[in-house]
């Protein structure tokens, strides 16, 4: 699933300058344990999470993570969007929950586990 379906079944606002519009998503990880997410994640992830913090963008980076939705309406500071856009990760950002979000994410297809939660 490319980012900007993605953006339209969470009914998510793309926030960054960076779209990573080629990327394809296979599987999903909700998680706000970035140790977590660190233990468990595979490639062509996309990570939802209602942590906000710069550490969240530096654990993407990391682990090669493009996508990261922000669950629950939250919003992350321009620090964490200017970061996001240096490291090229798309930020998103939905009103739904983190249960919600994936059930969502699922039911559209994207069924691979992304070895957390």
């Amino acid at each position: 699933m490319k980012i900007n379906e993605i953006s339209t079944v969470l009914e998510a606002t793309i926030i960054t300058e960076e779209r990573n519009d080629d990327v394809e998503i296979f599987s999903a990880c909700g998680a706000d344990l970035m140790s977590d997410v660190m233990a468990f994640v595979k490639e062509n992830v996309v990570l939802l999470t209602g942590l906000i913090n710069p550490q969240v963008v530096r654990t993407a980076e990391m682990m090669d993570i493009k996508v990261i939705v922000f669950v629950r309406g939250k919003n992350p500071t321009q620090e964490i969007v200017d970061l996001a856009n240096e490291k090229g990760i798309t930020i998103l950002t939905t009103k739904y929950s983190m249960f919600i979000a994936s059930g969502k994410l699922y039911e559209a297809g994207i069924t691979g586990r992304g070895g957390c939660c």
